[in-house]
């Protein structure tokens, strides 16, 4: 008899330990509260200065984010430098002085001259007069080692933002037939001091090219009155000379962080489950009543960050049935730099992308809670990240602060564009108030201000709906009434 219990006993023993874990389970066995400190204190630290795009510090906590996932068993995406996608983001910083003259006249920034291009130089050149600079005009024209002066616009347009648009041309046009630069007389409506504010802060912008190609100086000339177009046009004025001094000009070296594990369905495994966030912030900014200017950005977003290591771990370990896809992006807080980039620029092909899970954080003010920002927009997921929520004691709820606009906010909208179903997962809130205004975009944003037994649910609750996504029989894909819905049928070539 007693033979008899104790070989039962075995058969059991052996039975369970042979059984399948769950996608709890699996779950359980890798999120770690630990872990997850140690990420987000290392990438919200001081140390790491607002992780700012196109600064050293970017660079260092994308570095981190490539060793981390290496460690997980990720592996580099075919098509991509190792673990990176370089992004290629110009930063232009305001000249500090400038300068202008010819025929003994002088211009200086800020009193009757701005600098919209250009970089720390002088340049010196014959001067030759182009109407307004359009294409038309550079007909017959030889302007080679030239300075082109024409009127502003084309002569219709008053619009601010269109006139603009005709400067970015203008600039084109004279780099293109090789101008030494070009000035603009600026004769309208808007003051002079009120547009001059748009060229006093350093900008950051995609630059396609991607090359540390000519750059040459385009100079908006404050002529209200016309006068001094009339005197250039009445007098055999040959030569100008233009000076910055300041100015920087340059390519940042910023990419996106990606690698990516391979599914274990033979069908399901050519499609990819996207994991994404973005690992910049705001960098150093004004001082908070304490005096520190360090814009940590924990909540935004080392977490969501940490978020999308946390899966990779998990997923490293136990593969899912899909295809699984981690990204980490660049310059989110300056215009979805990054994931517009990749999103232009994919590695893999957007239609073997069929969900972007992405994760990204103002700040929480319920810890009973996960918002999943449109989590009702889509077929298959609704439920599945609720039950994910339930087995950790919390509820998923959609967004609650429509009038935000959270969802064209974030990195997931980038690819909603383009068909592709994307949420994000978001710390609870109720309403965009309270706490998560408190430290949003604030110095106070710090490690230590964080509830990590709630941040210990939060992160469970996306990894195990992550797995549950992954290994799911359906395809998750817009609900039918979504605007996105035509698109993604388009994209995925859907009847």
């Amino acid at each position: 008899m007693k033979k008899t219990l104790l070989f039962s006993g075995l058969l059991l023993f052996i039975g369970s330990a042979c059984s399948p874990l769950t996608d709890k389970e699996k779950t359980d066995n890798t999120v770690n509260k630990e872990t997850i400190k140690e990420h987000i204190y290392y990438l919200a630290s001081d140390e790491m200065k607002g992780r700012d795009t196109g600064s050293p510090e970017i660079l260092k906590a994308a570095d981190y984010i490539a060793d981390q996932l290496k460690a997980y068993g990720a592996k580099p995406v075919p098509g991509a430098d190792g673990y990176f996608q370089a992004v290629p983001i110009r930063k232009k910083s305001p000249a500090e002085s400038a300068t202008l003259d010819f025929s003994g006249k002088n211009f200086e920034l800020g009193t009757n001259l701005l600098v919209l291009e250009g970089q720390s130089e002088k340049v010196e050149g014959e001067i030759v007069f182009l109407n307004y600079a359009l294409a038309a005009d550079y007909e017959g024209k030889d302007v080679e080692g030239k300075i082109v002066f024409a009127k502003i616009g084309d002569g219709e347009a008053t619009d601010t933002r269109q006139i603009l648009q005709f400067s970015r041309q203008k600039y084109q046009l004279a780099l293109e037939n090789g101008a030494a630069g070009i000035v603009e007389f600026y004769n309208l409506p808007t003051s002079f001091e009120q547009v001059g504010a748009r060229f006093r802060s350093t900008s950051l912008s995609i630059d396609p090219d991607g090359d540390e190609g000519r750059i040459i100086p385009q100079l908006w000339l404050k002529d209200a009155d016309n006068s001094t177009q009339k005197f250039m046009m009445t007098r055999s004025i040959k030569r100008a000379n233009i000076e910055i001094k300041g100015m920087v000009n340059e390519l940042t070296k910023d990419k996106n962080v990606l690698a990516m594990i391979e599914g274990t369905d033979p069908e399901l495994k050519d499609e990819f489950i996207m994991f994404s966030a973005h690992y910049d912030h705001v960098g150093i900014g004004r001082p908070d009543e304490t005096g520190d200017s360090i814009y940590n950005g924990t909540r935004d977003n080392a977490i969501g960050t940490v978020t999308v290591l946390s899966a990779a771990e998990n997923i490293g370990k136990y593969p899912m049935r899909r295809s699984a896809l981690f990204v980490l992006y660049t310059g989110e807080e300056k215009g979805l730099i990054g994931s517009r980039w990749m999103a232009d620029n994919p590695i893999i092909p957007l239609n073997e992308i069929v969900f972007c899970w992405n994760s990204d954080n103002a700040g929480y003010n319920d810890t009973t809670v996960s918002t999943v920002i449109g989590l009702e927009r889509f077929t298959v997921v609704p439920q599945l990240i609720k039950d994910a929520n339930t087995a950790y004691g919390l509820t998923a709820i959609d967004d609650p602060a429509g009038e935000q606009g959270l969802f064209d906010r974030s990195d997931n909208v980038s690819f909603a564009r383009k068909g592709i179903p994307a949420p994000t997962y978001s710390l609870g809130f109720r309403a965009f108030d309270g706490d998560v205004t408190k430290y949003y975009h604030k110095p106070g944003d710090n490690p230590e201000t964080v509830d990590y037994d709630y941040l210990f649910k939060f992160f469970s609750s996306y990894v195990l709906a992550s797995r549950l996504i992954g290994n799911a029989d359906e395809t998750p894909f817009w609900i039918e009434s979504d605007k996105y819905y035509e698109t993604g049928k388009a994209l995925y070539g859907k009847d």
